[in-house]
């Protein structure tokens, strides 16, 4: 891939994930820009964005800080914008393209406390996209548009930052048994393992060049590496101790294989975001799917509870979902912010699923205890937008990794005065 291809991928992405399903547009198709209000600035908008990708997903809006941080992942990735004329791009687009409207966050009281932490990280612009935690308790995340990965020592708050190869766009990441961290090159087409000791990446391109996109990373309890490659439609496999790599496509067209958990089984299951679908993978990459009820179920994250229960947030209808891969059947329980909160990242732990409202708000951290099946919810401070995947840390706390605000952060729970 080109870098100006790889530069169209990356701006598009910016502009569009965090509210995709506002940024689309009704209506004839106009000329690129025909729509946009004039004023200083739009010339070189029109121009230099609309090299890149649709500009009516500029439209899609952002606050005044939202719009600094985007404009600066732009510059972060290379955008050809003159260094003098940046201040006018971010002044035309926060004037021109404010934030649309979103659900208001629905807070849900309950028993359960808890305390959030934040932490900025170093990069302006990094578009942190997944955590992780390690084997020593240290929070790792991808700096995707800084081309880094980064870890925080939360004791100290101390933190480090490892580059990568340029444009890889490091989204998903996991650690292995030797203290080795993986990831997904996502704008590269590879799989990389970075060695924190000596700070040298190994890449793995991927064999085939429709894998351009890989994207969640998990590794089994045979050591084995996984991934999704949402865009190319495939399920990918990486034995470490070869290199070898296996593809293999959904039986769905078009499924974009997305979020993905192990369960105590080591049966490797994912979500298909395209399709109202999960499915299972096993050594042979023979693909089982699961359909779930609602065919305009999209499924985006999974976790998978100790009893191996799969449950997985539904971003397009404002659900959370439960899978029972025995029986095959489906629970949907309505999201409280509503059908428009955009649920998103989601783990299992201490005994119920953890997941954020995506588009609520503020963004919320939402409980929910699969035995009574109530909901409980807090705001994140600062709004938290946004939060694309979580992890839990050694003592069963969430961890999040927010893209737009640049920060990672974890939700301490409390423990039980009863």
């Amino acid at each position: 891939m080109t870098r100006s291809m790889l530069l169209a991928s990356a701006l598009a992405l910016i502009i569009t994930s965090a509210q995709p399903i506002f940024a689309q547009q009704q209506g004839a198709p106009q000329q690129p820009g025909q729509s946009f209000p004039e004023g200083q600035g739009k010339a070189i908008v029109v121009s230099i964005c609309g090299g890149c990708h649709d500009l009516n997903r500029l439209t899609a809006g952002y606050t005044p800080e939202g719009w600094l941080s985007v404009t600066t992942m732009m510059q972060n990735f290379g955008a050809p914008v003159p260094a003098e004329q940046w201040e006018t791009v971010r002044a035309y687009l926060i004037r021109s393209f404010p934030e649309r409207v979103r659900p208001e966050a629905v807070i849900v009281p309950g028993p359960t406390q808890t305390a959030i932490m934040q932490w900025p990280l170093p990069t302006p612009g990094s578009r942190p996209h997944d955590p992780m935690v390690a084997h020593d308790g240290k929070i790792w995340w991808t700096g995707q548009l800084a081309n880094k990965l980064g870890v925080l020592d939360p004791q100290t708050g101390q933190m480090k930052e490892y580059p990568v190869n340029p444009q890889t766009g490091p989204h998903g990441l996991v650690e292995d048994k030797d203290g080795n961290v993986w990831f997904t090159g996502n704008f590269a087409g590879l799989i990389g393992k970075l060695d924190p000791r000596s700070g040298q990446v190994k890449e793995y391109p991927l064999p085939v060049p429709r894998a351009r996109d890989p994207h969640t990373i998990v590794i089994d309890h045979d050591g084995i590496v996984w991934f999704s490659v949402q865009n190319g439609n495939f399920v990918g496999r990486l034995d470490p101790a070869t290199g070898d790599i296996k593809l293999a496509q959904p039986p769905t067209a078009n499924a974009r294989p997305y979020g993905m958990a192990v369960n105590s089984k080591n049966q490797v299951f994912f979500v298909e975001f395209g399709a109202p679908k999960i499915a299972t993978i096993d050594n042979n990459m023979d693909i089982q799917e699961y359909e779930l009820n609602d065919p305009g179920a999209r499924p985006r994250r999974i976790a998978i509870t100790p009893d191996d229960q799969i449950w997985y947030t539904d971003f397009a209808r404002g659900y959370l979902g439960h899978l029972d891969p025995v029986s095959r059947k489906v629970e949907e329980f309505a999201s409280p912010s509503g059908p428009k909160s955009q649920p998103y990242g989601i783990v299992a732990t201490k005994g119920a699923l953890w997941y954020v409202e995506s588009a609520a708000k503020p963004n919320t951290v939402v409980r929910f205890d699969p035995k009574t099946q109530k909901f409980q919810s807090w705001a994140i401070p600062g709004g938290g937008d946004i939060v694309r995947n979580m992890a839990v840390d050694q003592d069963g706390n969430p961890v999040m990794a927010h893209s737009l605000v640049n920060m990672v952060g974890r939700v301490e729970i409390k423990p039980s005065t009863n």
